[in-house]
């Protein structure tokens, strides 16, 4: 299998290299695993040659190209030229003097590229803000769809027809892959692993790399309210969950908004590509993360605090919202801030 992976002005070197490792890793480690290691079930079975990735960086003219620290990017030939791959990424980039990604002769070149690769049916994928030049090739137009953390307002108001979703690690549409986060190009090349070799594979990529095959969301790591903060309705909504009732029903907010429930869905919708209900649930469970950080504080005085009758529900809503069960996040927590 042939990975195309793109670079363009301003690509991080790291990762760029980071996946091409990635990839030769995963084939390495299926010819030779670690001792005591077995191979992912039908793996290889009934004679079957065992998956291979191979990968080829390319630019827009085939040149060299040098990272935002000055370091060379070796290019193996250029875009136009490309043999058939069986799927094309593109990673990181570093943001201009505007704190925005680049918009260069490069990245559009790149993006045409991209889209024409899209019509064709190639698996393609993007991480942190390399997602910008998936959303200028307008291959995300109407398709869920994440970025980088603080990059999700720029997104939204650049590419108006996409559907970020606030806050995911990863989201897929339609063979369009996209992550968040300077060091997602791990989670991009892992779900590319997974979806053309199997679940089992990538699951052997990922121990054999110490990653995480299930990332975990990114709203666990930006701050609390980040997105609410950026626009007033959401605002007033989120003091109404926090502050008022937590336990509140969709209706009820709208209500509280001066809203009819259909204006509510519509106006959260666009802006964070949440229903009603999963805006106050994320609230809810962001509250609390705020409050699983207070020394002493049990999980059953926090489910309490955030409007949950019963333990139960708290917990499935706190484990699909971040990954992990209220006491797991509560020494996660724990850990990183005593590292701090």
């Amino acid at each position: 299998m042939l990975i195309a992976i793109v670079a363009v002005e301003g690509s991080l070197l790291s990762s760029i290299t980071g996946l091409v490792d990635l990839f030769w890793i995963t084939s390495q480690a299926l010819r030779r695993p670690p001792q005591a290691v077995p191979l992912p079930q039908q793996v290889g079975e009934g004679g079957a040659s065992l998956p291979h990735f191979d990968t080829v960086i390319l630019s827009a003219g085939g040149q060299d190209l040098r990272d935002p620290q000055g370091r060379r990017i070796a290019v193996d030939g250029a875009l136009d030229e490309a043999r058939s791959c069986d799927a094309a990424l593109i990673a990181g980039m570093a943001l201009g003097a505007d704190g925005l990604p680049p918009d260069s002769d490069s990245v559009r070149h790149a993006a045409d590229w991209f889209n024409q690769r899209q019509r064709e049916g190639l698996l393609i994928g993007a991480a942190c803000a390399g997602t910008f030049v998936l959303g200028q090739a307008g291959v995300l137009d109407g398709r869920r769809c994440t970025t980088t953390w603080w990059l999700h307002q720029t997104f939204k108001q650049r590419f108006p027809k996409a559907h970020p979703v606030w806050g995911t690690a990863v989201e897929e549409q339609d063979g369009i892959i996209t992550t968040g986060g300077p060091l997602s190009w791990i989670d991009l090349a892992l779900h590319v692993i997974k979806c053309l070799a199997g679940p089992e594979v990538a699951k052997l990529a990922a121990d054999i790399s110490v990653a995480d095959s299930l990332p975990l969301p990114q709203l666990i790591y930006a701050p609390r309210g980040f997105i609410n903060a950026t626009d007033s309705l959401l605002l007033q909504a989120e003091q109404i969950v926090r502050h008022a009732n937590p336990g509140l029903s969709a209706a009820e907010l709208a209500v509280a908004l001066n809203l009819s429930e259909r204006t509510l869905h519509r106006r959260i919708k666009g802006i964070t590509d949440e229903s009603p209900k999963e805006f106050i649930t994320r609230v809810r469970i962001e509250t609390a993360c705020v409050l699983l950080d207070v020394p002493g504080t049990s999980v059953k005085q926090v489910a309490q605090k955030c409007g949950y009758k019963d333990e139960s529900s708290f917990r499935r809503a706190f484990i699909q919202l971040t990954g992990k069960t209220p006491a797991e996040y509560k020494r996660w927590s724990g850990a990183r801030q005593s590292v701090s």
